[in-house]
């Protein structure tokens, strides 16, 4: 695989071999270019594709070597998984190569753009979500806290938010994803407030999606891929082979689960200063509103409104302040980690650290 105006990064480290591949090794090429070869443990026919950027990943390419009795197959549920991560763990950044256009990508694929977070406040119209004894509606307090954090947001330099409800009306839990997609979201952030039957219980906890859910999720991309579904960055599951559009969905929803727990575990960490938490650890579930198989999601639940001091809390409007901070903190710190590349601030936190912005490759 040669590779134009590309060098080798973390001293050349490649991965071990695995599966038909025995090793992998890498040279220089004319012209600052770097050629990679996988010495094969049989012969081959592989599968290349294009990933455009997803989370913290740049432009990817993408090369699949399939078994030979999946060659004719589509692998399904955990097997997919598995085989995904396998794929995703030795992907490469390299040079941006230019990915499929897509009307639906734009938003995510234009330059010197700012990172786009779509916040949506849980329930809403006829759905009034859960109810505190003092009468507290959930939609309602999401509602202010979700317009309190898009306020941060926006107060971010490079950072854009988009309320998917900004308003007392209904939305379905899709109707939610597909909003997020079509305003070009880089993250999905949906505000709830938890109730339970034990009225001691409180705290706040962070929601990723689970593998289970994932699996399901994917499974229902892949038969409805006729309907030219797009992810993000601009590549369509649409006129791939079965096998091809598997993998390539897997990789992709690897990628945006990961990035998923990383975002989670730092708004996490920063709503332990707001409050107390109740759950130390992020925790995994398969919520309709996670399911977005490219943009990296989490579900935050402030608060347990069936508690009668989290309800009061929940009402001040200095503690829905005081979460949205924390929140914002949260994402905040996962971008300036993670800026998207292309982005105004991926520009801004290169001048930051005073990088030259120089492409380079390196196993993720």
């Amino acid at each position: 695989i040669d590779l134009a105006d590309t060098r080798m990064t973390m001293g050349g480290l490649l991965p071990a071999g695995q599966g038909p591949v025995h090793s992998i090794r890498s040279g220089t090429r004319p012209n600052n270019g770097t050629r990679l070869v996988l010495d094969l443990k049989s012969p081959q026919t592989p599968n290349s594709f294009t990933v455009g950027p997803q989370g913290s990943a740049s432009h990817r390419l993408v090369v699949d070597l399939p078994p030979a009795a999946a060659r004719n197959a589509a692998p399904s549920g955990n097997q997919a998984l598995a085989a995904a991560a396998a794929v995703s763990k030795n992907a490469a950044t390299v040079k941006p190569v230019k990915p499929i256009k897509s009307v639906k990508s734009v938003a995510r694929s234009s330059k010197n753009r700012d990172v786009v977070v779509a916040v949506d406040a849980g329930h809403g119209g006829k759905d009034p979500g859960a109810i505190g004894r003092g009468g507290t509606q959930e939609k309602k307090v999401t509602l202010a806290i979700a317009r309190r954090l898009a306020a941060e947001i926006n107060a971010e330099e490079g950072m854009r938010a988009v309320l998917v409800r900004d308003g007392d009306y209904f939305i379905s839990l899709r109707g939610r994803i597909d909003k997020a997609r079509k305003q070009g979201a880089d993250m999905f952030i949906s505000v709830h407030a938890d109730s339970v039957k034990n009225r001691k219980v409180h705290g706040s906890s962070v929601y990723v999606l689970s593998l289970s859910g994932a699996s399901s999720e994917a499974a229902r991309w892949l038969a409805q891929r006729e309907n030219a579904a797009d992810l993000a960055g601009g590549v369509s599951l649409e006129g791939h082979n079965p096998v091809l559009a598997s993998v390539l969905l897997d990789v992709t929803q690897k990628e945006s689960v990961s990035d998923s727990v990383e975002v989670a575990e730092n708004v996490l960490a920063s709503l332990r200063k707001a409050g107390r938490v109740h759950r130390p650890k992020v925790q995994h579930a398969g919520f309709v509103v996670l399911k977005s198989p490219d943009i990296p999601s989490i579900l935050v639940e402030t608060a347990f409104i069936s508690n009668r001091s989290d309800e009061d809390r929940l009402r001040d409007p200095s503690h829905q302040k005081k979460i949205a901070q924390s929140i914002h903190g949260g994402v905040r710190n996962y971008f300036y980690n993670n800026p998207p590349p292309g982005t105004k601030l991926a520009a801004l936190v290169a001048r930051r650290n005073g990088a030259g912005g120089q492409q380079t490759l390196a196993g993720r």
